[in-house]
């Protein structure tokens, strides 16, 4: 599956600061979330389910949020193709139950599957910096870090976590950004090295507003839809701005990918209405495994790290971003927009309690000092 060249959707000049999505941008994007929708299954047919990976020996993978749904069938891929999986979750009973499970079913079937397990709580920036000094203190090479794992509380009342951020901004964001901030000089010790961050199609309805990125000035109101779809916006927009800001030789590619419209344990905390609406049309909807695919395209297809040097060499102002069908597209309308991405990228840093040169003195060698160390 060949890489061919997004077109442009605009983002080229930069104008007032709008305080709102424009009601044609949010039109798009609900067209955008229908279409896929409605047509994933057909526009992903060419793909194998489940995805054929290339052998992965010698390969370290950590991947968030492996305990269920998509994060699951990542892990399990992943080891099944001979790569070293590190599992970070919260329910570390429930993941070294499913490694058991795993091994038990591979038994006879050749070597024993290289999966450990490290606890992480996104809802706690104290345990990503615990997680992040553990692994770095091997001084062990990463080759690819997934950021998997996320909530989506729709109907839920606004929710802050112990850090004093709205959660789904924390664990869809926040705590990623640290992670993938912290796990700098590991992914230069596996360069070429890939951090992939599963995003969603709801970023298309999305604004992210850098003043108020926990959504309580009173500018707006929230509502959990509006706490995702910021959240995931706003991932884009960090991790576009560290695409830029990595230079080709450090050799680490930062991708952001759409698993489609999955039924998974996201949807958890849906109505019970809607997730009896999920049940009713499984055609439309993705399972977990269909839902893998594009994140394992990101992690190990060859052709990544070529698409992600020609858009830094172009320019393009938003990070590489791949589709439920494994090609890549086009991210919003709002994604593009380099002056609030710039701003997105500064108040991240500061919410995260990081130095504003904390990228360049991590790539350089440099201690870091977090604000959320213990």
């Amino acid at each position: 599956m060949g890489f061919a060249s997004s077109s442009t959707s605009g983002g080229k000049g930069e104008g007032r600061r709008k305080e709102m999505l424009g009601w044609l941008e949010w039109a798009r994007g609900w067209m955008n979330i229908v279409g896929e929708f409605l047509f994933q299954r057909i526009s992903a047919s060419h793909l194998e389910n489940p995805l054929t990976l290339p052998h992965l020996d010698g390969i370290t993978c950590i991947v968030t949020g492996s305990t269920s749904g998509i994060g699951l069938e990542i892990a399990r891929q992943l080891a099944e193709a001979g790569a070293h999986v590190v599992m970070a979750v919260r329910k570390t009973n429930l993941a070294h139950e499913l490694i058991q499970k795993w091994q038990n079913e591979k038994q006879g079937a050749g070597l024993p599957l290289n999966i450990e397990v490290i606890e992480l709580d996104l809802l706690s920036l104290d345990s990503v910096v615990r997680f992040a000094e553990a692994w770095d203190s091997r001084q062990a090479p990463l080759h690819v870090l997934i950021n998997n794992a996320g909530i989506f509380s729709i109907g839920e009342p606004q929710c802050f976590s112990k850090d004093g951020y709205e959660e789904h901004m924390q664990v869809n964001h926040l705590a990623p950004a640290l992670l993938s901030m912290l796990l700098i000089p590991s992914l230069l010790r596996g360069s070429p090295s890939r951090v992939v961050n599963v995003n969603s199609i709801m970023h298309t309805v999305g604004f992210v507003d850098p003043d108020d990125m926990n959504i309580n000035s009173g500018k707006r109101k929230y509502t959990s839809l509006l706490g995702y779809c910021s959240s995931k916006l706003a991932q884009i927009k960090f991790s576009s701005i560290l695409h830029k800001r990595i230079p080709d030789e450090a050799g680490i590619n930062v991708v952001c990918v759409s698993p489609g419209i999955v039924h998974t344990n996201v949807a958890r905390d849906l109505p019970k209405i809607i997730v009896a609406a999920y049940r009713l049309i499984p055609y439309f909807i993705f399972d977990a495994q269909e839902g893998s695919r594009s994140t394992l395209f990101a992690a190990a297809d060859p052709q990544v790290p070529d698409y992600c040097a020609h858009l830094r060499a172009d320019e393009w102002p938003v990070c590489a971003y791949i589709s439920h069908d494994c090609r890549p597209t086009n991210a919003s309308e709002e994604a593009h927009s380099l002056e609030t991405s710039h701003l997105i990228w500064e108040k991240t840093l500061e919410m995260i309690g990081l130095p504003p040169d904390a990228l360049e003195n991590l790539l350089e060698g440099q201690e870091v000092e977090c604000r959320f160390s213990a």
